[in-house]
C-alpha cells in the first residue's frame, strides 16, 4: 500500500469544511443536552406526579431507543407534519434531545448529593424555594458534576459522524465524499480518525485534571 499525500492534501479542504460542522454540531448539541437535561431533573424534583410520569416515560423512551432512530424520525418524519429544519439543525437537535436524557441523570446525581445541612440551612434562613435553587443548591450541585458532563461531551463528539445518515458532511461524511469521488479511502479516512484523536484525547486530559481540581 503507497500512501498519496497528495490525495491528503486534495482532501483538506474537504476535512476543513466538515471539521466546522462537526465542530458546529458539538457545541450546539452540547449545550442543548446541558440545559435541557438540567430542565428534566428539576421536573423530575416536583412533587406533583402527573408532572414527574410523564417526564420519566419520555426521557426513559429517548434514552433506551437508539439515536439513528431519532435521527431518522425528526429528519423524515418530521415533515410529514409540516415541521421542517434543515439537515444540520435537526441533528443537532436529535443529539442534545438524546444526550439530555444522560446529562438529566448527572444533574440527579449532583443535587442528591448536596448535603441535607444545606437545605435545612436554607429553610431557617427562610429563603424562597427559587433562591435556595440558584443561590445555594444548583451552585454546589453543578461543581460537583462538571467533570461528568465533560464526558459526556467527548460522547457528543463520537456520535457525531451519525449525522452523516441524514445528509450532513461532517468530517466523516466529508471524507466518504471525498472516497466514493477519488477512489480513495486510506487517506481520508486516516485523516479523519487521526482528527477524533487529536480532539477527544486532550479534552479527556483536561477533564482529567479539571475533575482532580474540583475535589480538591
Amino acid at each position: 500500500m503507497n500512501w498519496d499525500w497528495g490525495a491528503v492534501r486534495d482532501f483538506m479542504p474537504h476535512f476543513w469544511d466538515g471539521l466546522l460542522v462537526t465542530l458546529q454540531a458539538l457545541a450546539l448539541g452540547s449545550v442543548i443536552s446541558f440545559a435541557l437535561g438540567l430542565v428534566w431533573a428539576l421536573l423530575m424534583r416536583t412533587p406533583t406526579r402527573w408532572v414527574r410520569w410523564p417526564v420519566g416515560v419520555v426521557t426513559e423512551f429517548i434514552r433506551n431507543t437508539p439515536l439513528l432512530v431519532q435521527l431518522f424520525f425528526l429528519f423524515y418524519v418530521l415533515p410529514e407534519w409540516n415541521i421542517t429544519f434543515s439537515a444540520l439543525t435537526t441533528g443537532v437537535v436529535a443529539i442534545g434531545l438524546h444526550y439530555s436524557t444522560y446529562t438529566m441523570q448527572v444533574y440527579r446525581a449532583g443535587i442528591e448529593g448536596v448535603p441535607a445541612g444545606q437545605w435545612e440551612a436554607a429553610t431557617a434562613l427562610n429563603l424562597p424555594l427559587r433562591r435556595t435553587w440558584t443561590a445555594v443548591i444548583l451552585p454546589q450541585a453543578i461543581r460537583r458534576v462538571v467533570p461528568a458532563l465533560g464526558n459526556y461531551v467527548i460522547s457528543i463528539l463520537k456520535d457525531t459522524p451519525m449525522l452523516m445518515a441524514i445528509t450532513v458532511l461532517e468530517m466523516l461524511g466529508e471524507a466518504r465524499l471525498y472516497s466514493q469521488e477519488h477512489f480513495q479511502f486510506t487517506e481520508p479516512l486516516t485523516v479523519i480518525g487521526v482528527a477524533f484523536i487529536l480532539i477527544s484525547y486532550p479534552a479527556s486530559l483536561l477533564l482529567r485534571a479539571l475533575e482532580r481540581r474540583l475535589v480538591r
